[in-house]
C-alpha cells in the first residue's frame, strides 16, 4: 500500500505529536459544494450517488481538491446498513430519508437478519478501493457507520422524527424487543466496519447522532452498551498501524467520562461542552475531536479565524486534538468560510504543539 504522504489525522487520534492541529470537517463531501450539487444531478439521485463507486469516489475527494484538509471522509450515508436489511430506504423530496418498511412490531424484528457486508453493501467496499487508488497516499480516508441507537430511531420510525415516539415507545413497552433489534444492528454494523477496514480506510467513526435524547440511564443500556460491543469487535489494525476508532455522540458531553472508558481511540465533542472541560473529563485517555459550531461559518472570516483561535486554546497544549466542527456542516455555507476555517487552525495551530 502507499506511504502516506500525511498522517497528522491518523497521528492526533493516537494522541502521538504532531506538528499541527489536523482538521476535516462532518458533511465534508455535501451540498454547500456547488461541484458536489453537480455530480449529484449527473448520478440521478443521492442514493444512486451512493451506490456509484466512482461518483462517490469524485464526490469524496472534490473538499480535498478546494481546502488543505488532513482527511477524507467516505461518502455515503448512515442507512446503507438498513436499506441492505431490506427496508426499502428512499428520499422524498424536502423530507429527507423514509424508509418504505419500518421496523414496529415483533415480528419484523425478529426477522430482521445481519446483511453480508461483502455482497450487500459490495457498492460501499468498491468506493472505498476506489478512493484509496485515487488519493494516492495523499490523506487518510476515514470510514463510518451510525450507531445501533441511531440507526434503529430511523429503522422504527420510518424516518426523521422530532420526539421519538415510536421508538422511545418500544425501547419501553418492550425493551426485550429494542434490545434484539440494537443486537442484530450492532452485529451488522461491526461487520459493515470491519469489512470497511478490509477494503482500506484507515479510521472509523461512530456516530450516535441521536444518543442525547436519551435518559442516562437508558443511553447506558440502549446506546453505549452497543457501541462498546462494535469497539470490541472491531479489526484495530491495518497496514501496519492502528486504525482508530473515533465515537461521537450528539448531545452526549455530560457523559463524556464514561464514554471515554467504551474502548475507542478518540472522542467527538459537540459544541455545547468546552473542550478544556472535555479534557478533564476524559483525563487525556483518549483524544478529542471538535468542536466549532457549525453556525459559525455564517460569520465574517474574521470572527471564523477569532472562534478556531478560541477553540486551539479551549483545548490547549500537546498531542490529542482532531479539530472539527461540533456536528455537520450546513447545506447553505459559503465554501470560502470553510476555507477560512481550515487555513485558520492549520496557522494558529502550531504554538500548542512546540
Amino acid at each position: 500500500m502507499t506511504e502516506l504522504a500525511n498522517d497528522r489525522l491518523l497521528r492526533a487520534l493516537m494522541r502521538q505529536p504532531v506538528d499541527v492541529t489536523p482538521v476535516w470537517m462532518m458533511r465534508q463531501a455535501g451540498r454547500y459544494l456547488p461541484e458536489y450539487r453537480e455530480t449529484r444531478k449527473r448520478a440521478g439521485s443521492f442514493l444512486d450517488l451512493c451506490k456509484n463507486p466512482e461518483l462517490a469516489c469524485e464526490v469524496t475527494l472534490q473538499p480535498l481538491e478546494r481546502f488543505p484538509l488532513d482527511g477524507a471522509i467516505l461518502f455515503s450515508d448512515i442507512l446503507t446498513i438498513p436499506d441492505a436489511m431490506g427496508l426499502g430506504l428512499y428520499f422524498a423530496e424536502g423530507e429527507g430519508p423514509r424508509f418504505e418498511r419500518p421496523v414496529r412490531d415483533e415480528a419484523a424484528v425478529k426477522a430482521l437478519g445481519v446483511p453480508d457486508a461483502e455482497q450487500d453493501l459490495g457498492y460501499v467496499m468498491d468506493a472505498v478501493r476506489v478512493i484509496r487508488r485515487e488519493l494516492n497516499g495523499r490523506v487518510p480516508l476515514i470510514g463510518f457507520s451510525g450507531s445501533p441507537w441511531t440507526l434503529a430511531t430511523y429503522m422504527v420510525e420510518g424516518g426523521t422524527t422530532k420526539n421519538f415516539a415510536r421508538c422511545k415507545g418500544m425501547l419501553y413497552e418492550r425493551p426485550d424487543l429494542m434490545h434484539h433489534l440494537l443486537s442484530v444492528t450492532a452485529d451488522a454494523v461491526t461487520a459493515y466496519l470491519n469489512a470497511q477496514i478490509r477494503a482500506g480506510v484507515q479510521a472509523v467513526m461512530l456516530f450516535d447522532t441521536w444518543g442525547g435524547v436519551l435518559s442516562p440511564r437508558a443511553y447506558e443500556a440502549f446506546s453505549l452498551q452497543y457501541m462498546e460491543q462494535i469497539i470490541g469487535g472491531l479489526q484495530r489494525a491495518s497496514e501496519g498501524r492502528a486504525v482508530p476508532v473515533v465515537l461521537f455522540t450528539k448531545g452526549g458531553g455530560q457523559w463524556l467520562s464514561r464514554i471515554a472508558k467504551s474502548g475507542c481511540d478518540a472522542v467527538g465533542v459537540d459544541w455545547t461542552t468546552d473542550l478544556a472541560d472535555a479534557r478533564v473529563l476524559v483525563q487525556d485517555e483518549v483524544a478529542l475531536q471538535g468542536n466549532l459550531d457549525p453556525c459559525i461559518l455564517y460569520a465574517s472570516g474574521e470572527r471564523i479565524r477569532e472562534e478556531v483561535g478560541r477553540v486551539l486554546d479551549s483545548y490547549g497544549h500537546g498531542p490529542g486534538h482532531v479539530f472539527n466542527l461540533g456536528h455537520g456542516i450546513h447545506p447553505d455555507v459559503d465554501p470560502e468560510h470553510a476555507r477560512v476555517l481550515v487555513e485558520a487552525v492549520h496557522e494558529l495551530s502550531p504554538p500548542y504543539h512546540r
